[in-house]
């Protein structure tokens, strides 16, 4: 997985995203190289999740080219030119179901790291 893709994974993770994938679109569409799909609890979740990502690409010098869906946040696109970042919650996610309609992509699944019980505080 590229820095990009990394840093966008952490920062999700960073505010409890679960399932989240990376799909490799690029034998598949123009509109991306890849997208990132990921599931979040609540509206406001999904917002401070857009806004963790997009926090941490512009450290990077990375700003979103658009970002649609933010104030209603069932989901919320944030889109890095090559790579388009969605954030549902659960019900979105089930209802759009890209999981199975982008089936034929390769798919990395993010797992955050474990931190060991006695590094935990």
């Amino acid at each position: 997985m590229n820095n990009v893709l990394q840093t966008i994974c952490d920062a999700l993770a960073n505010k409890k995203c679960v399932n989240t994938k990376v799909l490799d679109v690029r034998e598949l569409t123009t509109i991306a190289d890849y997208f990132v799909l990921t599931s979040a609890r609540n509206k406001k979740n999904t917002q401070a999740a857009a806004d963790e990502v997009e926090e941490k690409l512009k450290e990077t010098g990375i700003i979103a080219i658009r970002k649609e869906g933010y104030n209603e946040g069932d989901w919320i696109l944030l889109d890095f030119g090559d790579i388009l970042v969605h954030i549902f919650i659960d019900d979105e996610r089930r209802r759009f179901d890209f999981d199975t309609l982008w089936k034929d992509a390769p798919a990395e699944e993010f797992h955050e790291a474990e931190v060991p019980e006695n590094d935990a505080q």
